[in-house]
């Protein structure tokens, strides 16, 4: 099985720090393809490269791969990176949404973890979103599964054009909040030295949450309660879409996310990844089947995140309680048994 990580500019000194973390944690050696489909990326020294931004994509492509490679270190990893640097807004998009299709057209990529988004809000022509998530219904129709994370804002994010600055109101990040996308959201575990739970999982604080004002709720996400916020209510506190039913709620599901959702949507990208590999092929879009999981419960391998709020900028964010949340999704997940319920469960 090989996962496909998008990411901007990859990291050249990639095969050295993944040796490194191998070795350190007696993992075996990871089997990474580097892929530069829209031309070879610059170098972070280069003229008219953001350094800081650049070198912060390497930081970001290392903690994907060392998360995927450490829940599925039999998975290959497909580093797939555009040339471009994607910030707020549609800046990079079209470039990454052009890198996922070349992955698709090859076949090359299972599942696919996406580390970034930008508010709904900061596109200057919603219909853009549209037009530019055609490539995730391609890559739905070839079987690959969309993974990506949901935010670390709380329940904002950050300016177009003030990045520093984040939104007085709700809004919710994309690529996140399309239903064809597994939005993944951070939690705290608390475990021991030998990795022995402590306590109960927690919400990270950051970890970003609510309503799309662009997509309508899905049908597989309309039967559950959605905590924290007024019926109808959508994620800018305008009016629902599709008639009154509410806008998608994101995340999904979360994972543990100390540096981030970023950390929590590679780790869930290797859990399906897993998955596959037990399933003998491709899962495609996983939320249907992640919905009826949800509800058994423990018995499919969700373990619930009941604890923790997500205010953030003086934007009053989503508490987590019990069962389905807006703050959590359906919470986190006890990997071999979720593993196995979504390999087996019929589709």
């Amino acid at each position: 099985m090989t996962v496909g990580v998008l990411v901007s500019y990859g990291d050249p000194q990639l095969a050295e720090f993944i040796a490194k973390y191998d070795e350190a944690y007696g993992l075996p050696p990871a089997d990474i393809l580097n892929l530069e489909p829209l031309g070879k990326a610059p170098s972070c020294t280069d003229p008219g490269v953001n350094t800081a931004n650049c070198r912060a994509w390497q930081q970001e492509t290392r903690m994907d791969v060392a998360m995927i490679h450490s829940l599925a270190p039999g998975a290959r990893i497909a580093v797939t990176a555009i040339p471009v640097d994607e910030t707020q807004g549609e800046t990079g998009m079209p470039e990454m949404m052009r890198a996922l299709d070349h992955l698709t057209e090859h076949g090359i990529a299972d599942v696919v973890s996406m580390s970034f988004g930008t508010p709904e809000q900061n596109f200057t022509d919603p219909r853009s979103i549209h037009r530019l998530g055609r490539a995730f219904s391609r890559a739905g129709r070839a079987g690959v599964t969309l993974v990506a994370s949901a935010g670390d804002h709380g329940p904002t994010g950050p300016l177009r054009d003030r990045p520093d600055r984040t939104y007085d109101r709700r809004v919710v990040a994309w690529p996140a909040s399309d239903p064809r996308v597994t939005a993944v959201g951070a939690v705290r575990l608390h475990v021991d030295r030998d990795g022995n739970r402590t306590a109960p999982d927690t919400l990270w604080p950051q970890s970003g949450a609510g309503r799309s004002s662009t997509f309508a709720r899905p049908w597989w996400q309309r039967s559950v309660a959605d905590g924290g916020a007024l019926a109808g209510e959508t994620a800018d506190g305008g009016t629902a879409v599709a008639g009154g039913a509410g806008g998608r709620s994101i995340p999904d599901v979360t994972m543990q996310g100390s540096r981030g959702s970023s950390q929590s949507a590679a780790l869930f990208a290797g859990v399906v990844a897993l998955a596959v590999q037990e399933h003998g092929g491709r899962l495609g879009d996983v939320n249907p089947l992640l919905y009826r999981l949800g509800r058994r419960g423990a018995a499919a391998g969700i373990t619930d995140v009941t604890e923790g709020r997500n205010d953030y900028g003086g934007v009053p964010g989503f508490t987590a309680g019990p069962g389905f949340d807006t703050a959590s999704g359906w919470g986190t997940v006890d990997v071999p048994v979720f593993v196995r319920e979504l390999a087996e469960s019929d589709r």
